[in-house]
């Protein structure tokens, strides 16, 4: 279902079709008089998904915004936990010079002699050289240190630098259902690898003016990556964090969204808690640092939307 502004907006209606095309069906449909969840939309009880079935190549997903500080390294940690907690296979790939997704799995990674870094320059290493297992059982990790900064200067004379990363990952796709790459707050060389090795995208996105401004830029991005490296490229989803249902800014940020991107907006909301920076210094992931919390709920919901989405 759609809010009335979607289902008047050309826009919102081509997104409708292009996410319907891309996940198929989605959840059972609700009664008009349902209650209303933090999209306007009535809420939809997305069920708990079956036993994986572990198909062969993972589903590669891009958590991709050019705006830092919008809760995307935070996502894609959570998001992978929650998935993994289902049973399926997850990869993160730490894709930002930051390492600000391998410190919040507890790694060390200003130590690191062998990181991403290493498999994009085409030194002689493997993945299996450089991946590492989690304390979450079926989450391994790709880590990144500073190292990576220079990665973007020395591909640029590269043939094919743009297909580095997804070069990488070949080997190993076979082994994961989900690959996460969290993508640094830019659009450049190093993003671009990471969106001409997926097949879609999810953006998470704070839910604050700004931050919509900057949709359209990724947008485009991703069109001219589509257009020109990735075929197969396809924008899965956009999830708002930071979400404030009591103030008002929110709630129109939030209708806004919708009503451009309609069904491309997942149900699931990520709320303002203390708990997420809580769980990032203790090198956790939420939903083993405080599994009962509001947080660690939401990040199941929204891992219950992908698999149902995905159909993995």
């Amino acid at each position: 279902m759609t809010t009335a502004g979607a289902a008047n907006s050309p826009k919102g209606a081509e997104s409708d079709d292009r996410a319907a095309s891309v996940w198929g069906a989605g959840p059972e449909p609700v009664p008009a008089d349902a209650a209303l969840g933090p999209t306007g939309r009535p809420l939809r009880q997305v069920p708990d998904p079956p036993d994986p079935s572990h198909e062969g190549n993972a589903l590669i997903v891009a958590m991709c915004n050019q705006k830092g500080g919008v809760g995307k390294t935070t996502s894609t940690i959570n998001l992978g936990a929650a998935l993994a907690e289902y049973g399926r296979r997850v990869l993160l790939v730490d894709l930002d010079p930051q390492g600000a997704l391998s410190a919040g799995l507890g790694v060390a990674h200003h130590d690191l002699d062998q990181t991403v870094h290493n498999l994009l320059i085409g030194t002689p290493v493997s993945a299996d050289d450089v991946l590492m297992q989690t304390k979450v059982e079926n989450l391994d990790l790709l880590p990144s240190n500073i190292d990576l900064s220079a990665a973007e200067i020395q591909l640029v004379n590269e043939v094919g630098r743009e297909q580095s990363l997804g070069r990488a990952l070949e080997p190993i796709r076979d082994r994961y259902d989900y690959i996460l790459i969290d993508c640094q707050p830019s659009l450049g060389l190093l993003t671009v690898n990471a969106l001409a090795c997926s097949d879609g995208v999810i953006i998470p996105m704070e839910c604050e003016y700004f931050s919509l401004r900057g949709l359209a830029l990724l947008n485009d991005t991703v069109e001219k990556v589509r257009d020109r490296l990735n075929p197969r490229l396809s924008l899965y989803g956009i999830v708002v964090t930071m979400f404030d249902a009591r103030l008002l800014h929110s709630r129109q940020v939030m209708a806004r969204v919708v009503e451009v991107f309609g069904e491309l907006v997942y149900d699931t909301a990520i709320a303002r808690t203390v708990r997420f920076p809580d769980a990032s210094v203790a090198g956790e992931p939420i939903t083993t640092w405080a599994p009962k919390s509001s947080g660690a709920e939401a990040y199941r919901a929204m891992a219950r939307e992908v698999i149902h989405r995905s159909g993995r």
